[in-house]
């Protein structure tokens, strides 16, 4: 059971990482400035333990490498580099930056593998050696520059508009030269004759001034140090596109497996309703008719009663069949649209149900969108209606357009019963969960015991009008 802090879920399944950051305001940077100070303060010792660590592992195994020992200290260098390399990240999102998507190193087992291939795994995935290469060489180099210029400005930042403060404790009066008088008469010579200021009032103002230029672009080069960190992270130590494209694939494939059984579930569901409700009427029928035959000479009026009954079988398998044929598609949403489609099957529900259509009016859906989502309401407002005990039902249908992900229709069902639903294999909602997953989507739910129960299926969809464009 899943549970739902908000409606509005997101558009993908797999929520993208690796999207660029967006840009700060200088207010902002200011706000980030702290922890990602703290980031790069703590930069430059972390890489030298994780420096040392693996540089002692590796050379160690790469030494022992003629013994088996060797193999296994090697791949635990390789573990350990893993290991550090995750940390860096979890430092990057700690720092305010973007998360990064990792690699994935749960590699499908294949079967007969042993478990030397399990042992020699880390040694033909190259994810492995980057995240070596980037403890070993690229983050001590790069941490030991960020960390020297991060101490540096901050030093010369602070040092520089706490100088009046701490200058007139300084031995000055052998002091023969002041950095900014001989900066002054360089520049302008005879201008500090002319100002006649005492040399420490002249520096205290001049060390100011530059502290509080460095204090003012501190959190610049503060976010531009981390932006390098983090642009190194994305490089080598977050997934490849391809990693990306192989999830896209499963998800594809899972997606196509869960229609197939989604769709087999409900063939095999419409062949036990015929079988259970109009076939057996028509049995029936024919029966009657059979009768009706013998009885039409001998017996009129008892051929006239059988009569009767027959049409009442012929009117009752005619309306089985009209809806069985609602799960297929209704008259009324091919020719009205799915919002007249629901607003009928609301008024048919014997619990109240109050439908909030949210869509625009200009609202494209492609013919097969509007019958799952038909077919899906009506299953959450059957199951809601027979299982719940509910008084009262609310359908909420609306659509979002999340740029990136495309446009998704969101259908939400929620009644004030007494909860407890759960998608259990081989019931209503299992079968619910197999179409949406089928179409690319996700299916909510929200049912703790006491009710209420909200559950909602959420897929994407392409508008008819950018479909024939």
């Amino acid at each position: 059971m899943t549970t739902l802090t908000d409606p509005a879920v997101p558009g993908a399944a797999d929520a993208a990482t690796d999207a660029v950051p967006r840009r700060r305001g200088y207010g902002r940077l200011w706000a980030g400035l702290p922890r990602e100070l703290g980031y790069l303060l703590l930069g430059f010792p972390v890489a030298i333990v994780a420096f040392v660590t693996l540089v002692t592992l590796f050379s160690i195994g790469v030494s022992l490498l003629v013994v088996v020992v060797g193999l296994a200290i090697v791949v635990a260098s390789l573990y350990t580099a893993r290991g550090f390399g995750v940390f860096e990240l979890v430092r990057l999102e700690w720092a305010g930056r973007p998360a990064i998507r990792r690699p994935r190193w749960d590699r499908p087992v294949i079967a007969g593998d042993g478990p030397w291939r399990a042992f020699f795994a880390p040694f033909v995935d190259g994810h492995y050696w980057l995240y070596l290469l980037h403890g070993m060489v690229v983050a001590p180099i790069v941490s030991l520059f960020s960390w020297t210029v991060t101490i540096v400005w901050l030093a010369i930042a602070l040092g520089g508009v706490t100088y009046w403060i701490w200058a007139v404790f300084l031995p000055n009066d052998s002091r023969d030269v002041w950095p900014a008088e001989w900066l002054l008469d360089r520049i302008a010579p005879g201008t500090s004759d002319t100002l006649a200021l005492d040399p420490l009032v002249l520096e205290s103002i001049a060390q100011f001034v530059l502290g509080a230029v460095f204090l003012l672009t501190l959190p610049l080069i503060a976010a531009g140090l981390t932006w390098v960190h983090d642009a190194i992270g994305r490089g080598m130590l977050g997934a490849w596109r391809s990693e990306a494209l192989e999830r896209q694939v499963e998800q594809l494939a899972a997606s196509r497996g869960a229609a197939v059984q989604a769709e087999d579930a409900a063939l095999r569901r419409l062949e036990r309703d015929i079988h259970d409700g109009p076939q057996q009427r028509l049995v029936r029928l024919q029966m009657d008719l059979a009768a009706i035959e013998r009885k039409l000479d001998a017996d009129p009026e008892a051929a006239k009663g059988l009569l009767g009954e027959a049409r009442d079988q012929a009117r009752d398998t005619l309306d089985e069949l009209r809806a069985l044929s609602r799960g297929f598609a209704p008259p009324l949403l091919q020719d009205r649209g799915l919002a007249s489609a629901l607003e009928s099957l609301a008024g048919r529900s014997p619990v109240p149900v109050q439908l909030e259509w949210l869509l625009p009016t200009d609202a494209a859906l492609p013919a097969a969108i509007e019958r799952n989502a038909y077919f899906i309401a009506a299953e959450l407002l059957t199951n809601a209606v027979k299982h719940s005990g509910a008084s009262a039902i609310r359908l909420r249908v609306a659509q979002r357009d999340t740029g990136a992900t495309g446009f998704w229709l969101d259908l939400w069902v929620t009644d004030n019963g007494h909860g407890g639903a759960t998608a259990l294999p081989g019931h209503g909602l299992a079968g619910l969960d197999e179409r949406v997953r089928g179409l690319g989507g996700v299916l909510l739910v929200d049912s703790p015991p006491g009710g209420p129960t909200v559950i909602g299926a959420h897929f994407p969809f392409t508008p008819v009008d950018r479909v024939s464009a």
